[in-house]
């Protein structure tokens, strides 16, 4: 619901000191929050101990009416777990290197005071978040949010061998690098899998994704059906078959779903190929997947290590975001 400001107002600043410029972005809200008549700021670092849980927590325990969070994607995603289901908004100023959940949400990304100004606003919309429960080879088993992707197999390869320096220096370019250090050794692994409550399956794969939401940098779109907004999850099954079985998928991700999507005519092109075998698409509200043997897994491109079994589910509406006035969520 809207809040309108008062005195009593105030915004808390959740950072990563590595990947925003701290002074700059302290300065700004706590500027913009004095000229929108709200209380001083109140400021949380991330630590190599605390990827952003903690300090959301500290914030929320301060008392904070919105919370902002500027960091990479796992900044984000640990933020957004702490918050989850608390009523608080959260503001995402765009600060790391893939931005993966504010591209899908079409947010400004070079601009920190446009979302500033949206946290210190009135537009408030609840989105879907996804939760991972990993099981190790031990039997533990751990429940981590997820605001994007979740993956076991090769997407967890790929970013374990993506440089950080490279990172760094190029963006999210350097996955690419990650991708051609990881295929040329890449097998396919077996699975157990199944969706919702329907019959297990067994099969061979490279990779099984689960999507809250499924675009990529440069507008490429992983999972195009994936949606923020509708209560559900999407997977994909990654299983090229034969020696140019990747160039399938590239076809599949790049040019089928991220161009002739856009088109009428390229969509009637898609329905009289018929489907591709190198990727399937399931949907539903939990997804599993077991491996005969421990498997890499990630969570919105941070390893999470190693597990037998990945259970993901979707809980709608869990998070509360604050927008720009005005911001567009028709297609979320």
């Amino acid at each position: 619901m809207p809040k309108s400001a008062s005195p009593q107002s105030r915004a808390a600043l959740v950072y990563n000191p590595i990947k925003v410029d701290e002074k700059r972005l302290r300065s700004a809200v706590r500027e913009l929050s004095k000229d929108a008549g709200w209380a001083a700021p109140s400021f949380h670092q991330t630590t190599i101990e605390d990827a952003g849980q903690e300090a959301a927590r500290a914030a929320i325990t301060d008392g904070a009416d919105v919370v902002l969070v500027a960091g990479g994607d796992g900044t984000v995603r640990a933020v957004a777990e702490a918050m989850a289901s608390t009523g608080i908004p959260l503001a995402i100023i765009p600060s790391g290197t893939g931005n993966l959940l504010a591209r899908n949400l079409g947010l400004p990304l070079a601009v920190p005071e446009a979302m500033i100004r949206a946290a210190l606003g009135e537009y408030r919309y609840p989105i879907d978040i996804g939760w991972a429960a990993l099981t190790r080879e031990s039997g533990e088993t751990t429940e981590h949010a997820f605001v994007v992707l979740a993956g076991i197999g090769l997407d967890a390869d790929m970013i374990a061998n993506t440089r950080p320096d490279l990172k760094k220096s190029v963006g999210w370019v350097a996955y690419v690098d990650g991708a051609a250090r990881s295929l040329p050794n890449a097998k396919p692994f077996r699975i157990v899998y199944q969706m919702d409550e329907s019959r297990l399956h067994s099969t061979k794969v490279h990779s099984v994704l689960f999507a809250n939401c499924g675009t990529l940098p440069a507008r490429i779109a992983l999972i195009p059906s994936a949606s923020i907004t509708d209560g559900e999850m999407d997977v994909a099954i990654i299983q090229p078959t034969g020696p140019f079985g990747w160039l399938g998928v590239w076809r599949k991700i790049w040019w089928d779903n991220s161009v002739l999507r856009r088109f009428r005519a390229g969509r009637l092109v898609l329905q009289r190929r018929g489907r591709d075998a190198s990727v399937r698409y399931l949907r539903g509200k939990v997804a599993e997947a077991a491996a005969t043997q421990p498997t890499p897994i990630e969570l919105d491109g941070d390893e999470f290590g190693e597990a037998v079994r990945i259970r993901c589910r979707i809980a709608p509406g869990a998070l509360l975001l604050a927008l720009p006035e005005g911001h567009p969520v028709d297609s979320l």
